[in-house]
């Protein structure tokens, strides 16, 4: 397992200039249009309320006409933005691209590898050729693609030549919206016109066997803490969006109930993946372990969920961290950077 990284006081041992936490305004985004607006509102409060209890100056604003007159307001711009905001929009780049232009600092990933993230199609195959990961085999295809080619041909041609099991999903997007297991060739038509529901494009992919885990990566100062695999455990094997946000029937285990070597080559690929996508300050990458022990990676997620359910603040909890400190030090680790002079 990766050593754990001790949590500072607000002076870090790299002697950077103390920050004064009242005088610093630090703005949540969240909410937006997106099919995940609920999750982002209570990413959002779940870490504004951390960070108003670690003595910071916090306002939270959702994502409507009214946020570029509040950020360029003197009298309500930030120091910094945490955007938390889930899905299109937030994850895709854009309001990381609006940030960039207004000159703010916010914590996370640019928008260009945000958009390479967001595009699991994309992302598979980047880590897959540059970082030398496992991803399970997978096609992309457009709704039209079942129209113009007919429905039934193209579904008895993905059986054949994938094989079942398999996994269907929206090729952007997350909190498992439209995702469903594929067991038996006649209910691959409908888990498609599930994801097309969240999308035009699907995700078809051999669905591996094993064990599903995700990592969590923070960069602070420039040093990530991998945190260690937690392992999500359902009943029924099926880890959609009900299960993600309502404390119930799933079980979470950290670390996952694997072999330290597993464990180990887990927190490995997941710091490939953080590093060949090129994201920055936080991320968190699943995973399926398979009967081999080897992680195939599914996608990486720039902007993790933050709820009470969420799978990286659980991670971290378990692995002895204090959130209100960890999420202020990754604040301070961007601010230190000064990346709106860049």
């Amino acid at each position: 397992m990766a050593k754990h990284m001790k949590i500072n006081t607000p002076v870090d041992s790299h002697n950077h200039t103390p920050i004064d936490r009242p005088a610093t305004t630090v703005l949540v985004i969240c909410g937006g249009i997106s099919h995940e607006r609920d999750v982002s509102l209570a990413s959002g409060h779940r870490v504004s309320g951390y960070l108003q209890k670690a003595g910071w100056n916090v306002t939270m604003h959702d994502m409507d006409s009214d946020l570029l007159p509040y950020l360029s307001d003197p009298k309500t711009r930030p120091d910094i933005v945490w955007p938390l905001l889930h899905g299109a929009n937030g994850e895709d780049g854009s309001i990381r691209d609006i940030l960039e232009v207004e000159g703010l600092p916010y914590i996370g990933s640019r928008a260009k590898a945000s958009r390479t993230a967001w595009s699991k199609p994309i992302a598979k195959n980047v880590v897959r050729k540059l970082g030398g990961l496992s991803t399970p085999i997978s096609v992309a295809l457009p709704e039209s693609m079942f129209r113009e080619l007919g429905a039934r041909k193209v579904v008895d041609l993905l059986v054949d030549s994938l094989n079942l099991p398999l996994f269907v999903k929206p090729t952007q997007g997350g909190s498992a919206m439209g995702c469903t297991r594929v067991d038996k060739a006649e209910e691959l038509p409908q888990a498609m016109v599930n994801s097309f529901a969240y999308g035009n494009v699907a995700l078809v992919e051999q669905a591996v066997t094993g064990t599903e885990i995700s990592v969590s990566i923070l960069d602070i100062d420039g040093v990530p803490l991998v945190l260690p695999p937690l392992e999500v455990a359902t009943p029924d094997g099926d880890y959609d969006y009900e299960a993600r946000i309502t404390p119930g029937p799933t079980d979470f285990y950290v670390p996952a109930r694997l072999p330290e070597t597993v464990l180990k080559a887990a927190q490995d690929a997941a710091l490939v993946a953080h590093n060949t996508l090129s994201l920055r300050d936080i991320s968190r990458t699943d995973f399926i372990v398979n009967e081999s022990g080897t992680p195939q990676f599914l996608e990486s997620n720039v902007a993790p969920g933050m709820t009470a359910t969420s799978q990286l603040p659980q991670a971290a909890v378990a692995a002895g961290y204090n959130l209100p400190d960890l999420y202020s030090q990754l604040v301070e680790s961007v601010l230190h950077q000064h990346r709106a002079d860049k």
